[in-house]
Order: C-alpha cells, then structure tokens, then sequence
C-alpha cells in the first residue's frame, strides 16, 4: 500500500482569551494535542488598568482591615509587630 501525501496545513489565529467565548475555544484546543500546537504570546508591557503591585497589596491589607479588622501589614514571621 503507497502512502498518500498529505500536506499539513497552517493557521494562525488571534483569539482574545479574556473572554468566556475565547477562554472555550483555546481550552477545546488544548484538548486535541496531536494536531493543534499553541503558541502564546508573551508580552514585557503591563496590560492597561493594571495597577503596581505594591499598591495592589496595599488595597488588599486595607480590605482586610476594614472588613475583618486585621491589619496584615502588622503581622510578620508569625510575630506581632508592635
């Protein structure tokens, strides 16, 4: 029996994964690894509305202490800094 060329085809597709739809399609992708090949992109930019992240961990102690009354930012090593 002679084998039959087959020539592989590419596509390259941009899919926008912050969305529910797009996060589907690249998950059902993800499943069919014998044929499917992801690349994804990296990028060095901070994406736009993103905060720092020291600022980040502030709101996030600020959170805490409002809403539960501990101040994490006084706790350290398993030790109350005073």
């Amino acid at each position: 029996m002679q084998k039959k060329n087959i020539e592989i085809m590419s596509v390259i597709a941009n899919i926008d994964d912050s969305s529910p739809t797009g996060r589907k399609i690249v998950i059902e992708l993800e499943k069919h690894k014998r044929v499917v090949k992801l690349s994804y992109s990296h990028t060095e930019e901070i994406p736009e509305g993103c905060i720092p992240l020291e600022d980040g961990i502030e709101e996030f102690c600020k959170h805490l202490e409002d809403s539960l009354g501990f101040d994490l930012r006084l706790y350290k090593e398993d030790v109350l800094v005073k």
